[in-house]
């Protein structure tokens, strides 16, 4: 099926159903169009830009709809820990993008984890993940959850007999998977995880920061859930944190939404407008980034300096032909170089002068950004691992991160030739 042919959900949030307007909207809309249009139905005033409530609670007409909405017997708004007019109408675009039944709204991409595996696991459980993941994530699922007795298993991210390998029957609850990885872009086949997933009775989460979905809808692909970091590409700019988990109704509103009112994860109003306004260029900032981060690979790929180049978009790429279906034919706005050393310490010391050498790419960890960035991974989103995971994880000392913005793409180029220039010194 292809990305813009799927149909808006009839409901996308149960509690507040009376401020829907999702019947003004016809069936069969194209992406695109959501990304720009869903939302919940404007006030009196007919703001043609969505609305900002920035409350704290919500004022009730008498004591008894106040005991009936506390009880979640009424629909209305009670108090944003629990819903908001901005953030249900971020939930409800994202779920319509995403093409899921519901979405929920946190306050970071990390607090999004946090809510879906503290929300559906318990002591004794088991959970198989990627190895080559975003730093924090392998810190979370490996140490932090490990104190609450929930044990995770870290494989291979492209092997799936390993996946199969590592689950035991009877425990194993999730797998949880990042495609594109953060900073390798290792791509996994996502339908044959849902597969290895649903025949063990587990849940396949996957993380979608990377490219969106603009580009790809892991849901599509069979799996359950789908998380987002809304400080990245979604938003795209820079500007304020955000998260998401995108899923089944029972799944994201009953055992999620349950979690969250007592857990407080909850994404703030003003962060939720940003993201929303966000989303609205989403799909053309996509595309363009998407075709500068391919003409920078393939320009890195012709440097001495460089030993290797991840970028699935490249034809080199080990899941080149996988990352094209899943991916709507495109690679994404992130890549990751190796520049060339002799010992870890030399290629520590040569990524750190490309860096360095960067006068018009931004020197941070951020990604997603129309602004091009860059960063060390070894020492920034997994500088908190051991050496052994960074390893496994196959972040080495002389990686470099781009993430690809929308600046002139030869302006770009020339930004990191000074460096890798400076390297021949």
């Amino acid at each position: 099926m292809p990305l813009h042919a799927f149909q808006l959900p009839h409901r996308l949030d149960k509690k507040v159903p009376v401020v829907t307007d999702e019947s003004t909207l016809p069936p069969g809309l194209h992406a695109q169009t959501l990304a720009v249009r869903q939302a919940i139905a404007r006030s009196q005033y007919g703001e043609h830009s969505e609305a900002l409530y920035l409350t704290s609670s919500y004022v009730q007409s008498d004591a008894e709809s106040a005991a009936r909405r506390f009880a979640n017997e009424e629909a209305g708004y009670t108090y944003t820990r629990t819903s908001n007019p901005t953030v249900t109408s971020f939930e409800q675009r994202l779920a319509g993008l995403e093409g899921t039944e519901a979405a929920i709204g946190t306050a970071t991409g990390m607090a999004a984890i946090s809510l879906l595996v503290f929300g559906l696991l318990k002591a004794g459980d088991h959970v198989v993940a990627s190895r080559s993941m975003f730093g924090s994530t392998i810190k979370l699922l490996g140490s932090e959850l490990a104190r609450f007795g929930v044990e995770t298993t870290f494989v291979s991210q492209t092997d799936i007999q390993a996946w199969k390998t590592a689950i035991r029957p009877g425990t194993t609850r999730l797998l949880f998977a990042e495609t594109p990885t953060n900073p390798l872009t290792d791509v996994c086949d996502i339908a044959a995880l849902a597969d290895l997933a649903h025949n063990a009775q587990a849940w396949l989460a996957v993380d979608n920061s990377f490219v969106t979905p603009a580009l790809q809808r892991p849901s599509h692909w069979g799996a359950d859930l789908v998380v987002y970091s809304g400080t990245k590409f979604l938003e795209g700019q820079g500007r304020v944190l955000a998260g998401a988990v995108c899923g089944s109704r029972v799944l994201v509103e009953e055992k999620l939404g349950a979690f969250i009112r007592s857990a407080g994860f909850n994404l703030s109003p003003f962060n939720a407008w940003v993201v929303l306004k966000g989303m609205e260029t989403l799909f053309i900032r996509m595309q363009a980034q998407s075709s500068h981060a391919l003409a920078l690979a393939q320009w890195l790929e012709q440097q001495p300096q460089v030993a290797h180049v991840y970028y699935p978009g490249l034809a080199s790429h080990p899941q080149h032909a996988l990352a094209l279906q899943q991916q709507s034919g495109l690679g994404g706005a992130v890549l990751s170089f190796d520049v060339r050393g002799d010992t870890p310490e030399a290629r520590r010391a040569h990524a750190f002068q490309v860096i360095n050498q960067c006068q018009v790419i931004s020197k941070t960890t951020n990604l997603g950004d129309t602004k091009t960035t860059i960063s060390h991974p070894a020492s920034t989103s997994h500088g908190r691992l051991t050496e052994e995971q960074r390893q496994a994880a196959g972040v080495g000392q002389g990686l470099v991160r781009v993430s690809v913005g929308l600046e002139y793409p030869e302006d770009i180029q020339n930004d990191l030739q000074r460096g890798l220039s400076a390297l021949h010194g």
